[in-house]
């Protein structure tokens, strides 16, 4: 499994945001911003930031999506 911060983009779309607006509204780096759009993990801590800036609940901000089929499965 991995996070998907797709959520996070739909909701910044649907509020008319740009990340840049994200990023001086909860106080992310730019580093931040950009590993976010790689996909890669941020912290906890840095969710939350998320969350109270926008005031919307950690649903809007990310998902879990199943990896493909594992090779590791015997059938």
């Amino acid at each position: 499994m991995h996070i998907s911060y797709q959520p996070l983009w739909n909701t910044l779309k649907e509020r008319g945001m740009r990340k840049e607006d994200l990023r001086l509204a909860a106080g992310l780096t730019t580093n931040m911003i950009a590993n976010m759009g790689k996909g890669k993990h941020i912290s906890m801590e840095t969710l939350l930031r998320i969350c109270k800036a926008l005031n919307c609940e950690i649903l809007d901000v990310i998902k879990l999506e199943k990896d493909g089929p594992s090779k590791d499965i015997i059938e």
